[in-house]
């Protein structure tokens, strides 16, 4: 049996304590929409596949599994939508589907993490120490890129002083 749960607080309430998405951020926004959607009980329609259209012939339970289905879809787009930067909001494609919205935005963050990967893999390999901050600064810095890198699944490698001799020997 189908339970229907009424929203008690406002959609807008729950959105303004998610992150704002800036392409960026994608896992951690997606988990944060993820987790206010099911402590709203709005997020049937990722757990769930959408039913057949109603028909005459639909049994009661059909039709309120549908309406459920629905109402889930309808809110949790309008959720996400809400937590998007504005100007990314008027270059996304209209669509009726959370789930088809939450994977293009998850392609299109895949996207923007690789060109900032380059960035950061370009930045890291021509870092020099210029001494306009103390080498303590400028070793954090790095380790602050290489971090971000592993944030977004890559894997810096770290030479040891005695492994550079060796190879210059």
């Amino acid at each position: 049996m189908l339970i229907v749960v009424s929203v008690p607080v406002s959609l807008h309430l729950q959105a303004t304590s998610v992150p704002v998405f800036n392409v960026l951020n994608f896992s951690d926004w997606s988990e944060q929409v993820q987790f206010h959607l099911g402590v709203l009980d709005l997020d049937t329609v990722f757990h769930i596949e959408k039913p057949a259209a109603i028909t005459d012939a639909s049994i009661t339970e059909e039709k309120t599994h549908y309406k459920v289905w629905e109402r889930s879809n309808k809110l949790s787009l309008m959720f996400m939508q809400m937590s998007i930067a504005n100007n990314i909001k008027s270059t996304l494609p209209k669509t009726e589907s959370a789930i088809e919205f939450m994977k293009f935005l998850e392609e299109r963050s895949q996207t923007a993490d690789k060109s900032l990967a380059g960035t950061l893999i370009s930045t890291l390999t021509t870092m020099k120490f210029d001494g306009s901050c103390t080498m303590h600064e400028h070793v954090i810095e790095m380790t602050n890129i290489a971090t971000r890198l592993k944030s977004l699944g890559m894997t810096v490698v770290s030479v040891r002083r005695k492994d550079i001799s060796r190879r210059i020997a």
